[in-house]
This record gives structure tokens, sequence and C-alpha cells, in this order.
């Protein structure tokens, strides 16, 4: 996949050094059948080059689904700590058996690379829409962990940036290549549960804070840590070392101008994600009424009801999620199992069951699309829906009352203070 690997065919690379060497001169050369993609090796021309931006525990994790698919070679990492920059670098060098793995500071010098096909960004949600999109314009495609975006505004801005730059982008919502969720959404979306009424999402929690300021500390070296780089597009605020750990402004974590887009959204981008899948990957919800009894009620146009459960139901896991028809119901958790209304719902099918969300499938979905150039499950497209669904939620929730959304104009209507909830200014020089 690599562009400088395919620039000339490795047969006519061969044929031309045999002449120059000339038939007199030459000894008996030996390939490495690695190198000719024989033995399960996958030859270098079409190996996808792989960086990393921001490694951390869940990057580590999604790491380590990459490096063992044999078409993939990890080549780069990028990370605001130097500490962390050596543990990923010892991580991929230790799988690879050499020591060639390149570490930066600054994202952008992953970007400019041009042999690097595609990156994984998991870093904090803060960076998430903004690296993804300035990874996009530079001809990068990307696995993007979730939550992707902070805001509506920039949902919408990163859909329509990978349309039209026409680059694979998958988010992190790895139950979508699960066999028993893609099953429960199936029945839901193809009406085999009657006419479809209800769908209810879990998100572990509705919070709704504003975002505040830490005690400050001394700030590390910039070589240390890059406090400035960290913060990137996110409002300044002074260094403390529980927001570089990953604290977020009590809990749950902030709502405006934080590091995160509110307490739905953590969980939600999963759970509501596989509701939007359930209803076909619709628009989101127009109305989203005030919590009550810990539950949130939003309605789609056509009637059907999207429910933020706070507490879950039959114990299946986390992320539970229940879709209701007129003639049945379907629930399905983070357990691999599903409970059904009716064992007819199976029709003689066995679906498996995979427990503990792992992100392998998905991981090996993306870069499938990758080399066909298709849209993976988890496209940008499918994101930007579900994300609206749970800003909008979260909005409701701070304010207390219902809202009501219009998906032609990605607005809130007539409702000024709720618009102006649907963006924030972002510091210089970070423009999406």
């Amino acid at each position: 996949m690599s562009k400088q690997t395919t620039q000339v065919p490795r047969r006519r690379f061969l044929q031309s050094t045999v002449s120059a060497v000339g038939a007199a001169a030459m000894a008996p050369m030996f390939i490495p059948s690695s190198a000719l993609g024989r033995d399960g090796a996958v030859a270098p021309s079409e190996r996808i080059i792989v960086g990393g931006i921001g490694i951390g525990r869940r990057g580590g994790y999604d790491l380590s689904c990459f490096l063992p698919q044999k078409d993939v070679q990890f080549v780069a990492v990028a990370d605001i700590k130097k500490k962390r920059q050596g543990e990923v670098k010892k991580i991929i060098d230790t799988h690879y058996g050499n020591e060639n793995c390149v570490t930066y500071r600054d994202f952008r010098e992953v970007l400019d690379r041009s042999d690097i096909d595609a990156v994984l960004i998991a870093t904090g949600p803060n960076w998430h829409a903004t690296a993804a999109m300035t990874a996009a314009k530079a001809g990068k495609d990307m696995y993007c962990e979730k939550p992707v975006t902070k805001n509506i505004s920039q949902s919408l801005i990163l859909a329509e940036t990978m349309r039209r730059t026409g680059r694979v982008f998958q988010a992190g919502t790895q139950r979508r290549n699960l066999p028993h969720f893609a099953f429960a959404c199936e029945l839901a979306r193809t009406g085999r549960l009657g006419t479809l009424k209800k769908v209810f999402a879990h998100p572990a929690g509705m919070q709704a804070l504003m975002s505040g300021w830490l005690v400050p500390e001394t700030e590390p070296d910039q070589n240390v840590v890059d406090w400035d780089m960290y913060l990137g597009p996110a409002a300044w605020r002074p260094f403390n070392k529980k927001l570089l750990d990953g604290f977020n402004f009590e809990k749950g974590g902030g709502f405006v101008g934080a590091f995160k887009g509110g307490g739905v959204l953590e969980w939600g981008s999963h759970c509501v994600d596989l509701c939007q899948w359930a209803v076909g990957d619709c628009p989101p919800p127009v109305e989203y009424d005030a919590p009550k009894d810990g539950e949130l009620v939003a309605r789609y146009e056509n009637g059907t009801e999207l429910i933020f459960r706070e507490k879950g139901w039959i114990p299946l896991g986390s992320c539970p999620v229940r879709f209701e028809g007129e003639t049945g119901w379907v629930e399905a958790g983070d357990s691999g199992k599903m409970v059904l209304s009716s064992p007819e719902l199976l029709a003689g099918r066995t679906v498996d069951e995979i427990g503990g969300y792992p992100a392998t499938f998905h991981v090996r979905d993306f870069l499938d699309c990758v080399k066909t150039r298709s849209k993976p499950k988890g496209n940008a497209d499918a994101a930007c829906n579900a994300h609206i669904a749970c800003h909008a939620a979260n909005i409701a929730l701070h304010l207390d009352r219902q809202v009501k959304y219009d998906n032609t104009t990605h607005t809130f209507i007539n409702d000024a203070q709720a618009n102006r909830m649907r963006s924030e200014a972002l510091r210089e020089p970070w423009r999406l």
C-alpha cells in the first residue's frame, strides 16, 4: 500500500539488477519468501503502512489488534508524552524484531510522511475530530477512537470532510462488527419485530456539567510533556496532572469548552450508535424531552422513540440495548448474548456469542475497506448521526427542557440558547 514501495515493480527491479551485474559475476541470489509474499506473509507492496497518534491505554489495546494483522506495518507514533513515545516504540519494535519505529511529539510530522497510508487516532476526545480532519486533508485514512466529536458542528464538518476527501474513516464503535449486536439490529431494521416503536440505549450515566479549572501546577518541560499540544483546540487552562491523566472536571466530564462532549456521549457513542443502526442509520431524532425518572425520551420523525435509560434491564453486560416492535423485541449486551421475545426470531440461524466487545473484527473491517475503498461499518456518516443524537440529548439535559432539532438546517427550532451550544470556539491555530 505504501506509495514508496509501489513505484517500481519488484520483478523489473530484479531484472535490471541482473543485467547490470552481468551473468559472469553473478552468485546464487536468495530472496526471502516474505519479500515475495509466500509462506503466509504479505508482500511489502501490499502492506498498509500505519502511524499512531496518541497511543495511550485505549490506544494500546487498539494497537494490539493492528499489529497481528499480516498486511499492516506500523512505522511511527506521535505523542505529547516523551515517556509514552518510548513505551509504544518498544511494543512495536519488539513485535517486528527491529528498531525501526520512529517517534514524534507533533502528530503532523506523522501526517507529513508520504509512505504512511493510514493512522490510528487514540488521543483524548478533545483531539479526535481535529486530528481526523487534519489526517484526511493530508490524504490519510484513519481509525479514530470515540467519541469522535465534541459537538454538533464538529459532527457535521467531520462527515462532510470525509465525503469530500474520499478518505476511509472508521469510528471506534467496534460493536458494529460483533455478530449478536449486528443480528439484533438486523431484526429491528428489517421489520422482523414488526413496526419499530422504541429503541433503548444505556449511556451509563446522564450528566452535563460545565467545565472548570483545576488548581494550577508547575508545567513540565515541553520535551517531557507538550502541554500546549495536549490542549490543542481546547480553551487554554493551566497545567494539572489530573487533566493530563484523563480526569475530566469531576465525574462525567465537562460539557462546554472541556476535553469531551458531556456525560451521555462516552457510552452513548456506542449504545446510541447501535440504536441508530437499528433504525437504519436514518437522521437523528427531532425532539428531545427533559430527563424524567432516569430516562430521556427522544423521537424520530416517524414517531419511533429513542429512550436514554440510566439503568439497564436484563443483565447482559455493559452497553445493553433493547429494540421493541409491534410484534417482538430483542436485547443484547457486551456479554455476547441476546434475549429474544420469541425463539422463532432466530429462524434457524446460529449467532456467534463473542463477549467482551473485542475490536479485532472492527480493525479488520477498516483495513479491508482501505484496500477496497468502500465504507466501513463505523463510517463518518453513521458516526455523525449517532453523535448528533448524543449531543442534542446532552443539550436537553443541560437546559433541563425539551429541544427540537431540524435535520435539514441542523439547528434547534426557535431556540437561540440551544443553538449556541451546537459548537465552541477553537484555539488558534486549530481550525476545522
